[in-house]
């Protein structure tokens, strides 16, 4: 498969908090409105398309604080979380149709049903995990009737909205994009009629592959067609060691302990099918790490959900971008830690490799004399030789102060 055009980059917004060491307060951020504005601003300056805003009880509020980034944003998008049953399918149409007329269009949905059962308990959601996904194509039903004609009508065994009605449509038509993940047959099935992009939690090529293949399979069956996402965290340094060797300073401060609690954790309380992939990776041992060339685990000793990164430098990390973008990817949902200064390595050292123009809106700088960084003294930089002016060498420019 030749790899046709550039891939869609999306960042991350760490609504729970970040950090600088998995399992540590060491440089920690709690989780701080004005700190996602500083990472949303940025993304929106480097280059990326839009940002995924998670969900679930330690997050804040998808809708609001996508609603609030907006207002500090030009261009960037935002993928922001409806899951079933915590709210009407009539609630989430006011909603979205609401978010994507005071942001100009720049709503994605992402499905989330949910994969941890104590959580979903919390809010009032007590269902199998496959009669979840049953549940949620009635709410589908319901939603994307109102936000497609206004109007829905549904008696059904889980969702009941008799009339219901949506006063103003929304600035796409015939609705924002659904995006949508989960591995499970029940969540490919349920996905095969509704998702216009599936996504994948950063899995080994081949295991991709074969996900692709039966999630498009099911996709045809429904007459649709659908596209390809995944899911990563990204450690690019300037050289493969330099990154690895980031890598290994992320778990620095990890205790066998943490590792261990937060294992029995998603054991317990998780029956995801995709969280059990991620686990079956690493199985929670340090020396497993390294699950496929440059598909590292590290991440997933701790965090929930989407757990391996892409580790090394910016050639090594497009080479294996391409590996999946050959099995039909075409859009990237990315992270890295802590998320505002990763969010400029990825641009700066990445963007250039793979076909993305990086940071727009850039001011000129000189009047066309090549220049180097000179320390930000209040002489300015250093003039090339190669740059026109009255000298043949380099010039020093004043560094005083």
């Amino acid at each position: 498969m030749t790899v046709a055009k550039p891939l869609d980059f999306l960042w991350f917004i760490p609504s729970s908090g970040d950090g600088a060491y998995l399992g540590s307060d060491d440089l920690s951020r709690p989780s701080d409105p004005g700190y996602f504005r500083e990472i949303a601003k940025a993304a929106d300056r480097l280059g990326y398309s839009g940002v995924l805003i998670p969900t679930g009880a330690a997050c804040e509020e998808s809708f609001i604080l996508a609603a609030d980034l907006a207002a500090h944003t030009e261009r960037l998008k935002f993928l922001v979380a409806i899951r079933p049953g915590v709210a009407s399918p009539a609630y989430y149409a006011r909603m979205a149709s609401t978010l994507d007329r005071v942001s100009n269009g720049r709503l994605l949905l992402n499905i989330v049903v949910g994969g941890s059962a104590q959580e979903l308990a919390g809010d009032g959601i007590f269902l199998p995990h496959d009669e979840r996904y049953d549940h949620a194509d009635e709410f589908f039903q319901v939603f994307n009737s109102l936000i497609a004609n206004g109007h829905a009508h549904l008696d059904g065994r889980y969702i009941k909205a008799i009339d219901a009605r949506l006063g103003l449509p929304p600035v796409q038509q015939p609705h924002p994009p659904i995006y949508f993940g989960g591995s499970s047959d029940a969540a490919i099935d349920f996905s095969a009629g509704i998702t216009d992009k599936y996504l994948t939690w950063g899995e080994p090529p081949q295991q991709v592959a074969e996900k692709i293949v039966k999630v498009r399979k099911a996709a045809e069956a429904h007459g649709k067609k659908v596209t390809f996402g995944i899911r990563l965290h990204f450690i690019v340094r300037e050289t493969d060691e330099e990154a690895w060797a980031a890598a290994d300073r992320l778990i620095s401060k990890l205790s066998d302990e943490t590792i261990a609690a937060a294992q029995e954790v998603f054991a317990k309380n998780s029956d995801s099918v995709g969280q059990a992939r991620m686990v079956s990776l690493h199985q929670g041992r340090r020396d497993k790490l390294e699950v496929s060339p440059n598909l590292w685990a590290g991440i997933g000793l701790v965090r929930s959900g989407a757990g391996t990164a892409l580790v090394g430098s910016p050639q090594t990390v497009a080479a294996r971008l391409r590996e999946y973008q050959e099995l039909g990817i075409d859009t990237v949902i990315a992270s890295g830690y802590p998320h505002l200064e990763e969010a400029y390595r990825v641009s700066e050292l990445l963007f250039p490799e793979i076909g993305l123009p990086g940071a727009r809106g850039q001011i000129r700088s000189s009047f066309g004399e090549q220049q180097v960084f000179g320390g930000g003294g209040h002489g300015g930089n250093v003039k090339t030789a190669s740059a026109p002016g009255p000298s043949p060498t380099k010039v020093a420019a004043a560094s005083q102060g």
